[in-house]
C-alpha cells in the first residue's frame, strides 16, 4: 500500500468513520540530472543570500509572503497550523449529486480513500449506497497548506476522490466554442459512421507512452555502446479539402485494415473439408466502405426526393 498522504475522519450525516488517502495516480517521464559539460560531475542548486552575499543551509530558511514590493512577512509552520479549517482533520460530505452532472474539466488528483481501523462497516455502507444510487458525494479536506473541493464516488471495489478545481480556477474562454451551422447532414453521418466503426471497450492497458519508450531504447542504446535508431519521421498532412472525400477515404482505409485483421485471425479449412456455411436468409455482412458508399447514395435519394415531387406535380 502506497504511504498515507491524509488521515482523518469522513462524516456522512451523523456517520464517522475514519478513513486514509493513497495516491492513486502519478506521472511517469524520463528525468535527466545537470551535469558539468566539462567532467559530467553532478551539480547542485545552492540556496545564496543576496543580502549577506554567501550560501545559507536549509536550516537558515523560513517562510515569507511578499505583501509588497520587497517586503515580506515571516509565517512560521504552527502560525499555518493555528489557523487550518476543521477539514484538516474531518472530512464532511456536504451534498450528494448525480454523477452525470459533473464536468471532467474540474477533476485535478485522485486518491484511493482506504477505512482506518473500526471504520470497515460505514464505509461499505457508503460504497454500496453510491454504487446503487448513481450519486457521488461532494465534501471538502484541506491537505497540502489548502482546502480541496473534493468528489467520492464508488470505484471497482471501493471509494476513490477526487480533487477538484474550483469555479474561478476553470478558465472560462468565450472564444472556445464550435459552430455546428457549418456541418452538413451527409458529412456528420458519415463522421457517426466512422466513430462507431472505431467503437470498443475502454481498455487503459492498451495505451502507452511512446516518447518515453523511445527514451528509454535511447539511454539503453547509449548504455551499450550501440547505434541510435531513429524512428520514422511524421509525413507531413496536407490541409483537407474536401471533408466527404476524405471521410470516404478514412472509411475505405478502415474497411481494409479491419478485413487484414480478419484474414490474418481465421483458421485455414482443412484440406478436403469445406469452409463454413453461411446462414441461410442472412444478408452477408457489408464492409465498411459498402455501408459508406449506402449511406453517400441514400442521402442522396433523400435530397432528390423534394424534386421529383415537385416535377409530377408540375407535369413535367
Amino acid at each position: 500500500m502506497p504511504a498515507t498522504v491524509w488521515k482523518g475522519h469522513l462524516t456522512f450525516g451523523l456517520v464517522a468513520l475514519p478513513i486514509r488517502l493513497h495516491s492513486a495516480a502519478r506521472s511517469e517521464t524520463i528525468s535527466f540530472n545537470q551535469l558539468h559539460k566539462n567532467d559530467h560531475s553532478r551539480v547542485r542548486q545552492v540556496l545564496y543570500c543576496q543580502a549577506e552575499d554567501k550560501p545559507v543551509s536549509r536550516d537558515e530558511l523560513v517562510k515569507g509572503y511578499e505583501y509588497e514590493k520587497g517586503k515580506y512577512v515571516v509565517v512560521e509552520q504552527d502560525e499555518i497550523s493555528k489557523v487550518a479549517p476543521k477539514t484538516a482533520t474531518t472530512m464532511e460530505i456536504l451534498e450528494f449529486v448525480k454523477a452525470s452532472e459533473l464536468d471532467p474539466i474540474y477533476f485535478e488528483s485522485s486518491y484511493y480513500v482506504a477505512p482506518d481501523s473500526g471504520g470497515e462497516k460505514a464505509y461499505a455502507l457508503l460504497f454500496e449506497a453510491l454504487r446503487k444510487s448513481g450519486f457521488v458525494g461532494i465534501a471538502k479536506v484541506a491537505m497540502h497548506n489548502r482546502e480541496h473541493i473534493v468528489i467520492l464516488r464508488p470505484g471497482k471495489q471501493g471509494l476513490v476522490l477526487h480533487t477538484m478545481y474550483y469555479a474561478d480556477e476553470v478558465r472560462a474562454v468565450e472564444e472556445f466554442r464550435s459552430n455546428s451551422d457549418l456541418v452538413q447532414q451527409k458529412e456528420l453521418e458519415l463522421a457517426q459512421m466512422f466513430v462507431q466503426s472505431l467503437a470498443g471497450e475502454f481498455e487503459p492497458e492498451k495505451y502507452h507512452d511512446q516518447y518515453r519508450l523511445n527514451l528509454q531504447e535511447m539511454i539503453a542504446a547509449k548504455v551499450e555502446g550501440k547505434a541510435i535508431v531513429e524512428p520514422e519521421p511524421a509525413r507531413p498532412l496536407a490541409p483537407v479539402v474536401d471533408i466527404m472525400e476524405a471521410l470516404k477515404a478514412s472509411m475505405a482505409k478502415l474497411g481494409e485494415r479491419k478485413l487484414g485483421e480478419k484474414k490474418l485471425g481465421e483458421p485455414k479449412p482443412a484440406e478436403g473439408k469445406p469452409g463454413p456455411r453461411k446462414a441461410a436468409g442472412k444478408k452477408p455482412v457489408q464492409s465498411t466502405l459498402e455501408i459508406a458508399a449506402s449511406v453517400d447514395e441514400s442521402v442522396e435519394e433523400a435530397a432528390a426526393k423534394p424534386k421529383r415531387a415537385r416535377k409530377i406535380a408540375s407535369g413535367k
